[in-house]
């Protein structure tokens, strides 16, 4: 299935693209963006055009993968979102789709992670018909457990990730059209 733009009252989600090299790096740079995904911001440019380049790679491969989320009012990059499928073992699980967001500092706490979030459960249950989506995080990342809870996905599990502590979530289609 191809996928578009997905859009939601103030955002704007749609594949990454090489000309986000210059804002994925401004994200993936911040060390408290990385405070809670191993504490690796990558130090250069070429580093994020790698990532993008990845990412563009998973849309062909699985027809799905992380958005970047542009600001309708000022058309600005502020982030990522979206499903991935994840194939390697996590958690003793694999083959999976898991919702991630990752968002630049300056843009945190204005409820935008929710926002993105919530539009790829949508999207992922109803349009690509997935029936089970998952996520997982740092068991310190109150923020981001926060955005997953609020979307509904429910805590099954807490598992160690190479040394750290995190938990597991899930949200099937059934429970979510409920």
């Amino acid at each position: 299935m191809k996928i578009g733009t997905i859009e939601t009252e103030r955002l704007i989600l749609r594949k990454l693209i090489p000309s986000d090299d210059e804002a994925m790096f401004l994200l993936d740079n911040n060390q408290n963006v990385h405070r809670y995904l191993g504490n690796k911001p990558v130090t250069s440019i070429e580093e994020s055009r790698e990532y993008i380049n990845n990412i563009q790679i998973q849309y062909i491969q699985n027809g799905v993968g992380r958005f970047a989320v542009i600001l309708k009012e000022t058309n600005e990059f502020i982030g990522w979102a979206g499903l991935k499928f994840i194939t390697e073992p996590v958690n003793e699980r694999q083959n999976f789709y898991d919702i991630g967001y990752r968002f630049i500092e300056d843009y945190w706490g204005k409820g935008y992670g929710q926002e993105a979030a919530k539009a790829w459960l949508d999207y992922g249950f109803n349009q690509l018909k997935i029936q089970k989506i998952c996520a997982y995080a740092d068991i310190e990342n109150k923020g981001s457990r926060k955005i997953l809870e609020k979307i509904g996905l429910q805590q099954i599990s807490e598992f160690d990730d190479e040394g750290t502590a995190c938990v597991w979530l899930e949200l099937t289609k059934t429970d979510y059209l409920k």
